[in-house]
């Protein structure tokens, strides 16, 4: 099949795990034998085309407007470029057989290419404004949720990363069941055994490399309130209390980090936790294996792609019991949970895999095993196919292109007779 691929961002342009979960699957259908075909925003020094494992990537700028007005500006300006270039390729190469949008940011230019091309579309929501802030309070906020919303409406089928997800679009927005697919994130493992070379990663950094005497506790993900990285600095001070040489690493960055670096200060945390910034795929992986325990302790997590880098990194994990993370670990199998927002609980949770190194291998072992077997891309495509040709090749679906048809030659056929005069205008 053709596919078009809608997303606001696609490597090397990576915010959240959109990105890298956008790259992967269409990699992953590409080898499958389906055309896919990827629009996204682009930036200064990316190449606006290029042909990536077999996948067209398209990229684009959002057309020109005041730099002062608001996000939802940006993202409708975005989504002209979007359609302009959609409507393009389809022009040139032929009609797509679905579309493909993530999330609510392409959701103009994809329900635009829906009707122009009467082309099926399918949604993946990725995480809902609701879910982010705990409810809608202010009116950007709600802009977004109503957008997310129509979205939906018009998708076909809507593809969710974890069952938690299914259950809060079921609640947010009252989507029907049998609309939902619930599909996960998945993990290329052998992208995770690449390695940055030793004189990219500080020695300041490096330090630890699971050593029982001074053992490293590393998170990494989007410095924002719901990711929970203020519960792990509270829970700092327990754990240090009974591994005095314990020092911990954040990685990433975004607008909380500046509240983060005064509460270690007001925790007297100087010295024990080190603010990586962005770092590359290389260094991540040196810091994952340099770690003694990953801590993810998130407030919402829709799935938690970070957790299965820490899986088929085989370093032992810490997760809240929330969204998506909650689906991925099984307590005391593959990892431990704790109470989300609950400090002693996750100071309590990495003391006891710090204390038990061999414990903590074994489970570190059996979740290798599990992210091998269950979260693959090749798996994950696969499903994904299924819904494509089950939303393709239904009888609506026909029925609805069919349809669409009689009533553009109707529409064709009466304007040539108007043309020609030959029936009043207002026929």
């Amino acid at each position: 099949m053709r596919i078009l691929m809608l997303a606001w961002e696609f490597p090397p342009r990576s915010v959240g795990g959109l990105s890298r979960h956008v790259f992967e699957l269409s990699r992953a259908l590409a080898a499958r034998g389906d055309e896919v075909d990827v629009v996204t925003c682009g930036a200064e020094g990316i190449p606006e085309k290029e042909i990536i494992d077999g996948v067209g990537v398209w990229r684009v700028h959002p057309y020109p407007g005041a730099n002062q007005r608001d996000f939802i500006d940006w993202v409708q300006r975005l989504n002209f470029a979007l359609l302009e270039k959609g409507a393009a390729i389809a022009n040139l190469y032929g009609r797509f057989d679905l579309i493909h949008a993530h999330d609510w940011l392409v959701t103009f230019a994809a329900r635009a290419l829906k009707y122009i091309y009467t082309t099926p579309l399918l949604a993946t929501i990725h995480a809902t404004e609701f879910g982010r802030n705990n409810g809608l309070h202010t009116n950007e906020q709600r802009q977004i949720n109503d957008i997310e919303w129509w979205l939906t409406y018009e998708a076909w089928k809507v593809i969710c990363c974890s069952r938690y997800m299914c259950e809060e679009l079921q609640h947010v927005f009252r989507l029907p069941a049998n609309k939902l697919v619930s599909i996960p994130n998945g993990i290329r493992v052998e992208l995770e055994g690449e390695a940055a070379a030793p004189s990219s990663l500080p020695p300041s950094l490096r330090e630890g490399c699971r050593d029982a005497q001074s053992p490293m506790i590393f998170f990494i993900g989007r410095l924002v309130p719901e990711k929970g990285v203020q519960v792990l600095l509270e829970a700092a001070p327990a754990i240090i209390g009974s591994f005095p040489g314990a020092h911990f690493v954040i990685a990433g960055s975004g607008p909380f980090e500046g509240y983060l670096r005064q509460r270690v200060k007001e925790l007297g945390l100087e010295g024990k936790v080190a603010f990586a910034g962005y770092i590359d795929e290389g260094t991540k992986n040196e810091l994952y294996r340099a770690a003694s325990v990953a801590v993810f302790p998130s407030l919402y997590e829709p799935f938690g792609i970070v957790a299965l880098e820490a899986m088929v990194m085989g370093t032992p994990l810490v997760v809240s019991a929330c969204g998506g993370l909650d689906e991925i670990v099984d307590h005391e199998v593959e990892g431990l949970k704790i109470y989300p927002g609950d400090a002693a609980s996750l100071a309590g949770q990495v003391c006891r895999l710090l204390g038990d190194e061999k414990w903590a291998a074994e489970l570190a072992e059996r979740a290798y095993t599990r992210a091998l077997h269950n979260f693959s891309w090749e798996k994950i495509a696969e499903r994904t196919s299924h819904v494509y040709k089950e939303i393709v090749f239904s009888p609506e679906n026909s029925n609805w292109q069919l349809m669409a048809a009689k009533e553009a030659l109707f529409h064709n056929v009466k304007v040539r007779l108007q043309e020609k005069q030959e029936v009043p205008y207002f026929v």
